[in-house]
C-alpha cells in the first residue's frame, strides 16, 4: 500500500471513496445528502493537506491533515479519514492514521486530536486507542445516529 499526496485530479477517486461514508450517515458528521461538490469542498477545505491510500491503482482511502484551530492552539493536529467500503477491515485506517501522526510529526504539531468520533463506530474507536489516542471527553447524544438515534460523540487526543 502506498500513501501520497492528493491533487485536485484525484477528485474523482476521493468522491468515490468519501461519498458511501456521507450517504450511510453513520460514522462522519456531514449531510447525508451533501453534493459531489459539496463533498468535495469540505475535502480539500484551505489548510487541508490531502493524501490516498492505494494499491495496483485501486483507491483505498483518503485523509486530510489540518491545525485543529489556530493560534494558541495551533501545535495540536486533526485529521479526517475514510475508507472505501471495499478495503475495510485491511489495515488501510491504520495505515493512513500511522501516516498522519508522521506527517504531522514532520509539520511540527505536538499533538492530534479527533473532535467528533461516533461512538458507534466501535472499529473506528478500538483502532484509534490502539494508535494511542485517549477518549478525553464524550458529548452526550451529540449525534444524530440513522439508525440508532442520538449517541454520544467522543473526543479523542494523544501527543506526537
Amino acid at each position: 500500500m502506498q500513501i501520497s499526496q492528493a491533487t485536485r485530479n484525484d477528485d474523482d477517486a476521493i468522491w468515490r471513496t468519501i461519498e458511501p461514508a456521507i450517504r450511510a450517515g453513520e460514522t462522519y458528521p456531514l449531510p447525508r445528502d451533501l453534493t459531489r461538490e459539496g463533498g468535495l469542498a469540505y475535502w480539500w477545505t484551505p489548510g487541508h493537506e490531502v493524501f490516498m491510500a492505494e494499491e495496483g491503482g485501486d483507491i483505498l482511502g483518503t485523509y486530510y491533515l489540518r491545525a485543529n484551530t489556530g493560534g494558541g492552539g495551533a501545535h495540536v493536529a486533526n485529521c479526517g479519514y475514510m475508507t472505501s467500503p471495499e478495503a475495510r477491515g485491511r489495515g488501510v485506517a491504520r495505515a493512513m492514521c500511522l501516516h498522519s501522526l508522521d506527517r504531522a510529526r514532520a509539520r511540527g504539531f505536538r499533538a492530534m486530536q479527533f473532535n467528533f468520533v461516533i461512538s458507534t463506530n466501535e472499529a473506528a474507536v478500538h483502532l484509534w486507542q490502539s494508535c494511542g489516542f485517549e477518549i478525553v471527553g464524550r458529548l452526550p447524544g451529540a449525534f444524530s445516529h440513522p439508525s440508532k438515534g442520538y449517541v454520544d460523540a467522543l473526543v479523542m487526543y494523544r501527543m506526537i
